[in-house]
């Protein structure tokens, strides 16, 4: 699936003051109208320290008959007071139904290094990791973006995104209440990385994000909207 909905689809919830927030969850992913799938991943970080997160996509169903997706990762990292997210270390196991891929990526002082790989043979298209610094990884964007925030905090995330070959960036906005729940409007965005037929197919996909009271004055994604290659799709909570 070439655009990964775990990137726009999970979340954290925060437990006593104190304590780190972390939180068990599972989403049920809707193609066209069609059960398709699961997302599931736990998570556990507050600011001022660390962060672990990992995650599971699995297609079932229907599409699992048409195009069987897996993916699997672990991310570590660390949070600053101020909120903002330092990658540390990244493993992916993912199968797309078009290409199987192995990688772990380190980062040091912000930049990083790609220690392994299994995806393919280099390309021309690809792009130097040294002029990554600042990136983070997809599972710890997919963190960062849409995890359980304070009312009021929603939708303030801008992230650019490294995966060991590709850079794209993922961003929110366009905060919209409408009684209990708030919407945004969120973007993933190839930048480079991408091979010229992948760019030329289409650069930019739009999604929504929907939260809603989770108590303690805090809000949780509840659904997750998005355009993909192969139609609309939803993340819904369970």
């Amino acid at each position: 699936m070439r655009v990964k909905p775990w990137i726009m689809a999970a979340l954290l919830a925060g437990l006593s003051a104190g304590s780190a927030m972390a939180e068990d969850a599972k989403f049920k992913l809707v193609l066209r109208g069609i059960s398709a799938g699961s997302l599931s991943w736990s998570g556990k970080g507050e600011p001022g320290g660390a962060y672990a997160v990992t995650g599971i996509l699995r297609t079932s169903g229907l599409a699992a008959m048409l195009k069987k997706v897996r993916y699997e990762a672990g991310a570590k990292g660390s949070i600053s007071a101020k909120g903002n997210f330092a990658a540390a270390s990244y493993t992916e196991d993912a199968n797309t139904g078009k290409r199987h891929s192995q990688s772990s990526i380190v980062w040091k002082g912000g930049v990083p290094t790609v220690k392994s790989s299994s995806e393919r043979e280099p390309k021309p298209w690809d792009i130097d990791p040294a002029g990554q610094k600042g990136t983070v990884d997809p599972l710890t964007a997919m963190y960062a973006a849409l995890r359980e925030v304070p009312a009021g905090e929603e939708c303030k995330v801008s992230l650019n995104m490294f995966d060991g070959r590709r850079a794209s960036k993922v961003s929110l906005g366009g905060r919209a209440v409408a009684g209990e729940t708030v919407t945004c409007a969120g973007e993933y965005r190839r930048v480079a990385g991408f091979s010229p037929e992948d760019m030329a197919e289409k650069t930019r996909f739009p999604f929504t994000l929907t939260y809603a009271p989770a108590g303690t004055g805090r809000m949780r994604v509840v659904e997750v909207a998005m355009d993909t290659l192969y139609g609309k799709a939803k993340l819904v909570r369970e």
